[in-house]
């Protein structure tokens, strides 16, 4: 992100905030649990990894919600 760059455009992919949070290990593992249908963003099922999540997207794996804060 650039200074001129509004916040609203800072992203991560899916399969990197499993892996930033620590709910997988690998981004092996991160791409068979998205493509599995185990991931949900925003109550949706999501089998992309390359998904771009944004400040208040809401992650749900295991059974519970996680809120990405960039």
């Amino acid at each position: 992100m650039t200074i001129n760059e509004p916040a609203s455009s800072v992203t991560i992919k899916l399969a990197q905030f499993l892996k930033w949070q620590g709910l997988v290990q690998t981004g092996g593992e991160a791409k068979i649990r998205i493509q599995g249908g185990e991931v949900l963003v925003n109550g949706t099922l999501e089998t992309r990894r390359g998904r771009k999540l944004v400040s208040g997207d809401r992650v749900t794996i295991d059974g519970k919600t996680y809120q990405v804060n960039l």
